[in-house]
């Protein structure tokens, strides 16, 4: 089945994933390509319309971004977003300038105003807040653009010439704090761009099942699996493609979190694959022993997870496909064009140089992580795998602060476990980015019943985010704060305080360590 494509043109802006995400999420599929695509292979693309993404630049300046003129004779629409708009507006007579002083410049949250005669915003409330980021302003409008949407400071907030169907939006429309902006989004892509909505991750998986199968043949595949999202439902996809010819080296590090490694084993039983699960903890734990610096940790266990599937993999012998879970956002960020660059497993260890194979196959290399998702939901993997919290790559390595034990990893788990079952039994889980418990290299004094203790504090993370790369502190309830606390201490040997992290992303990030 083909699908209807619209092309995000990526100008440098920070949004360009979270654009065509929003794309998708309204049905229509779509590919982020750079602005120095060729106008050729863009017509050969046929999409139903483009979107110019924002970018830092300024687009008077000699050395700014542009396009050929000529992807305006397409004859398919086109949204610019901030730099977009100017980059249109310019681009057909307007002129763009600096702000010459604070009347134009916009940043923020901004109360705006809409004329809902236009397609962009029918339907919508006439006035909303949008999220601004220009100090550039348009002096001129082209002729034949109409101003569709103002606010106090600035006159043409959107453009419009909806004969020819080319739209420009100074404001963000595809972040959260944009109200109405996915509405936008989608009334450009149903009103303007005439989309079908035909993008179904139902639709996807029957078609990428077809096309592995095509392209394998009767060969053999190999993949590497470390029990996240993404190697797990390129596992499923595989399996459910191939069956038999699939084998699965499941390196356990000994790092995951309680019951993990047993989890991930149970959740292929229904499929006829080749899992391999190899025990690696004793050799893990030897090569982290003494070893107290988190970036040296995580050279190691990449370094070792590369090792170990190596040797599992020469028992195998020779395969036709080594498979990876690369994703979209992979590929977007490698700026690689028909070959991107391949994602190293745990980010750190690179890909195997002893395993006899003569081509890699990335299954999962056009969806983006929530799509990834749906995908496993879709293939029948547990909602315990299919929603995992994120986990680093060298797993509770990074969540013990200081040297490992195989006994403070004991202690992590147990307390971890604790603080997941009370924040999912508290209604929590789905309104928390991401939360986990930390083993610090602190020791204090404490009271157990009678007696003195000294032993380790724990701390407890959790935060809100959209995007992962701002986070805010999750205000947890004070009881559910008092309930997890009071079962670490008399559940967990070895924890007799636990504190927990109100600092925010930035300054602070995500991970301890």
């Amino acid at each position: 089945m083909s699908h209807q494509l619209l092309i995000v043109l990526d100008f440098g802006g920070q949004y360009n994933q979270l654009i065509a995400r929003r794309v998708r999420e309204c049905g229509v599929y779509c590919e982020v390509k750079p602005y120095t695509t060729p106008l050729e292979e863009l017509q050969k693309m046929q999409p139903i319309g483009l979107i110019f993404t924002g970018g830092p630049n300024s687009v008077y300046l000699e050395d700014a971004p542009h396009v050929d003129p000529a992807i305006f004779q397409m004859g398919v629409p086109v949204l610019g977003i901030c730099y977009g708009c100017q980059l249109m507006a310019q681009a057909l007579g307007g002129r763009v300038t600096a702000a010459q002083d604070d009347t134009a410049r916009e940043y923020g949250k901004t109360e705006t105003f809409f004329d809902t005669s236009c397609k962009l915003f029918k339907n919508l409330p006439e006035r909303g807040v949008s999220w601004m980021s220009h100090g550039d302003y348009m002096e001129k409008v082209p002729d034949g653009f109409a101003l569709m949407a103002h606010s106090k400071a600035c006159p043409n907030v959107a453009i419009a010439d909806e004969t020819r169907g080319f739209y420009g939006v100074q404001y963000h429309p595809e972040v959260n704090h944009t109200e109405n902006g996915v509405a936008m989004i989608r009334n450009f892509l149903y009103e303007v761009c005439g989309a079908a909505g035909d993008w179904t991750m139902g639709d996807y998986k029957r078609t990428a099942i077809a096309a592995i199968r095509e392209k394998v043949g009767g060969g053999r595949v190999l993949l590497a699996l470390s029990g996240g999202v993404d190697s797990s439902v390129c596992a499923a996809l595989l399996a459910e493609a191939v069956g038999e010819q699939l084998t699965c080296v499941f390196v356990d590090h000994g790092l995951m979190r309680k019951d993990e490694g047993d989890e991930v084993e149970a959740a292929f039983q229904p499929w006829a694959m080749n899992f391999v699960r190899v025990d690696a903890e004793a050799r893990f734990l030897q090569k982290l022993s003494g070893v107290t610096e988190p970036e040296r940790k995580r050279k190691i266990i990449g370094e070792e997870f590369i090792r170990v599937f190596e040797e599992e993999a020469k028992k195998i012998g020779a395969v036709d496909f080594l498979a990876q879970g690369t994703i979209y956002p992979d590929v977007i960020e490698s700026g690689a064009g028909d070959a991107a660059v391949i994602k190293s497993h745990h980010n750190v260890g690179g890909l195997p140089e002893y395993v006899d194979f003569k081509e890699i196959i990335e299954p999962l290399r056009l969806l983006f992580k929530d799509e990834v998702r749906q995908l496993g939901r879709e293939l029948g993997l547990p909602e315990y795998l299919v929603s995992r919290q994120p986990f680093p790559g060298p797993g509770l390595a990074i969540r013990v602060i200081g040297d490992l034990t195989k006994e403070k990893l004991d202690t992590l788990r147990d307390a971890d476990a604790i603080y997941r079952q009370e924040i999912v039994d508290a209604g929590l889980g789905q309104e928390i980015g991401q939360y986990f418990a930390v083993l610090t290299n602190s020791r204090s004094v404490g009271v157990m019943g009678d007696g003195r203790s000294y032993d380790y504090t724990l701390a407890l993370r959790a935060v809100t985010t959209t995007d992962f790369m701002t986070a805010d502190w999750a205000r947890l309830p004070y009881e559910v704060l008092d309930r997890i606390s009071t079962r670490v201490v008399n559940e967990v040997p070895g924890i007799n305080r636990v504190v927990y992290d109100v600092t925010s992303k930035p300054p602070a990030t995500i991970e301890w360590e």
